[in-house]
């Protein structure tokens, strides 16, 4: 009979025991539950503090200069310029010429077009590009410089997007040392963000390149194209059309001996360096010859040393 009774008590309190299992059960849950969710915050957190910071200098009122960050998708100011007054530039005439006049019409909305500078190292062609918007943002303050590295082209399109949407500024969009090699195919990329694409490029943008290179590719990869593909000439058209997405293209070619010794003293009158006629070009000559080179940036490398020994600092008065 006791058996029965204690039977029956146990009856009556194993659903109590079996609830408070469940309820356990719920509990660790929602325990599991709020760890995951706080893990997952956490997460989220530090992800946010290793991503790049979100671009802040997209505003193209905010200098006269920039530079493309590919990595914030961004325009970061440049607060001065490392350019030289355009009458600095001696012995490139007719490239300053054209490519001042083409700068003008593209700033004035009228039709312009993209340039390749190309030609010998040292005569002034990333100088001459940095001038001619100093010169042209003078009288037009809503012309933009954007620098775009080489490393980066392949976000071209990325900085196009950005450019559309501030139509009422005007953008030369600036790439120095172009140039590709071996199997790198960015080059496609470019060609079909210049011409090729559905969209082309934005009314208020040109681009400026400069380069060693006429067509932009070692000769040898050009040689290679036409000696192993089966249709050799179409190969080699391929690897140079891109060149051909430059309606304007200026050489550059190593200067005379009278134009460098015209660089010199044109520095020397700007920088108003005290030096004897005589004696100055005699030290430029044998300053060339231990460079192996005349150019303008041999001329300007002389100019820094001669200032140097004559206690003189070189102040830009552009």
């Amino acid at each position: 009979m006791q058996e029965c009774v204690w039977l029956r008590f146990i009856a009556c309190f194993a659903p109590l025991q079996k609830n408070s299992q469940v309820n356990r059960g719920f509990s660790m849950m929602n325990g599991i539950k709020d760890w995951q969710g706080s893990l997952l915050a956490r997460i989220a957190d530090a992800l946010e503090r290793m991503a790049p910071p979100h671009g802040t200098g997209t505003d193209p009122s905010l200098a006269g200069a920039f530079v493309w960050d590919a990595g914030t998708s961004s325009l970061k100011p440049v607060k001065r310029v490392n350019r030289l007054d355009i009458s600095l530039l001696r012995g490139i005439d007719a490239a300053r010429d054209t490519l001042l006049e083409n700068t003008r019409r593209f700033a004035q909305g009228l039709p312009a077009n993209n340039a390749l500078l190309w030609g010998a190292r040292g005569m002034g062609k990333s100088s001459l590009v940095k001038a001619v918007h100093g010169a042209v943002s003078r009288e037009s303050t809503d012309l933009k410089l954007v620098e775009i590295h080489r490393e980066e082209i392949e976000s071209l399109p990325e900085l196009m997007a950005v450019i559309r949407e501030h139509p009422e500024f005007r953008f030369i969009v600036f790439c120095d040392d172009l140039s590709f090699d071996g199997e790198d195919t960015s080059y496609k990329s470019l060609k079909a963000a210049l011409e090729g694409g559905i969209e082309g490029r934005p009314d208020n943008m040109i681009l400026y390149a400069t380069s060693n290179r006429r067509h932009l590719l070692p000769r040898d990869m050009i040689e290679n194209e036409r000696s192993t593909a089966i249709h050799p000439s179409e190969a080699v058209q391929e690897k140079v059309s891109l060149s051909d997405r430059f309606g304007l293209w200026l050489g550059f070619h190593n200067c005379s001996q009278e134009d460098y010794l015209d660089m010199i003293e044109g520095y020397v009158a700007h920088f108003r360096l005290s030096v004897d006629r005589d004696n100055l070009h005699a030290e430029a000559l044998a300053w060339a010859a231990g460079r192996g080179s005349r150019s303008g940036r041999v001329a300007w490398q002389f100019i820094q040393d001669l200032a140097g020994r004559l206690g003189c600092r070189l102040e830009m008065r552009t």
